[in-house]
């Protein structure tokens, strides 16, 4: 166990991915209860809102589990206050610089573990003060760069001196035990748990993710700066048609692809929108088939990569 989840007092380096409308209380305190880190996806919500799941997580459970902040939020500063005051274990961060914050989180007790795409942002989270470095490959769900998981992760590992969170295409023990192999600490994993039976997403949501197949995602928004991983639907791929013939046309208008990602995300997990919905997920969603408790999910790929780590005849051959 890595000296960082040993301060937290979890049972498993697993942290659960802090997507936004879809990890809440009722995941969150399952994941934290079975051993791992459960986070709160916080997105844009408002103060409110953060101070409300908070306290439902620790309604839930006494064990610790964090709050992951959009720094591009219009809420952010009202939402580190609220975790000040709350006293969060664990901030994790995107979209941003969290350097001005970590002064106050610290002083709350909070550790800090900025999501980076790529080492050099590695590098300048490190000289920001946090506690580690949680490395994503383009692999996962939602918002992503350009380096997969198996190229970045070593990467980041051997250019930091802090504990590195392998995340991207990480769903059951076997990337568990590659990411350790790659010299992670731990990792972070989303998508498996968007079948979680205390995941409070649309039934329309939970089905796609568990009839997706190994190709059924795609990347849109490459042409602005925003590339995320979503599964396919009439959404995706009008939007990616779209985006393609502003970037053939040479035109910057880019006012109408806007327009039709304002608000796909939560018609995906509130409304369950096959139409109009962005249904965030990695490229492992095809690994994904079946509902099972949280707390199942935990032990399950905990006990996988344990044995896999400790047993692999792999490893065995190469050190003979």
């Amino acid at each position: 166990m890595s000296p960082l989840f040993e301060r937290l007092g979890v049972k498993y380096p697993i942290i659960q991915g802090g997507m936004a409308w879809v990890a809440e209380a009722h995941l969150v305190a399952a994941v934290s209860a079975a051993g791992g880190l459960g986070v709160i996806g916080s997105g844009h919500a408002p103060a409110d809102y953060v101070r409300t799941q908070i306290r439902a997580v620790k309604a839930q459970t006494d064990r610790p589990f964090g709050v992951n902040v959009m720094l591009l939020s219009p809420h952010v500063e009202e939402v580190i206050q609220v975790i000040e005051e709350e006293h969060v274990a664990v901030v994790t961060t995107g979209a941003g610089d969290p350097a001005r914050y970590v002064p106050r989180l610290r002083a709350a007790g909070s550790l800090i573990l900025p999501v980076v795409p790529s080492v050099a942002l590695a590098k300048r989270m490190v000289r920001s003060g946090v506690d580690g470095i949680i490395a994503e490959g383009m692999e996962s769900g939602g918002h992503i760069g350009s380096l997969t998981t198996m190229a970045l992760v070593p990467q980041v590992v051997d250019a930091v001196d802090l504990p590195v969170i392998a995340a991207g295409g990480i769903a059951d023990g076997r990337g568990i035990a590659a990411a350790m192999m790659l010299g992670a600490s731990g990792v972070q994993m989303g998508t498996r748990f968007l079948s979680a039976q205390e995941t409070q997403i649309h039934p329309n949501y939970k089905n796609a993710v568990l009839k997706a197949k190994d190709v059924d995602t795609l990347v849109t928004g490459l042409y602005v700066g925003h590339a995320a991983r979503v599964l396919k639907n009439p959404m995706s791929r009008a939007y990616l048609k779209m985006e393609r013939q502003i970037a053939i046309s040479g035109t910057d208008d880019y006012a109408g692809v806007e327009e039709l990602g304002n608000g796909a995300l939560r018609r995906a997990v509130q409304e369950g929108d096959n139409e109009h919905g962005s249904f965030m997920a990695g490229q492992v969603a095809g690994m994904v088939d079946h509902v099972q408790p949280a707390a199942a999910i935990v032990d399950e790929v905990a006990q996988q990569a344990n044995q896999l780590l400790m047993n692999s005849p792999v490893a065995s051959a190469w050190l003979q």
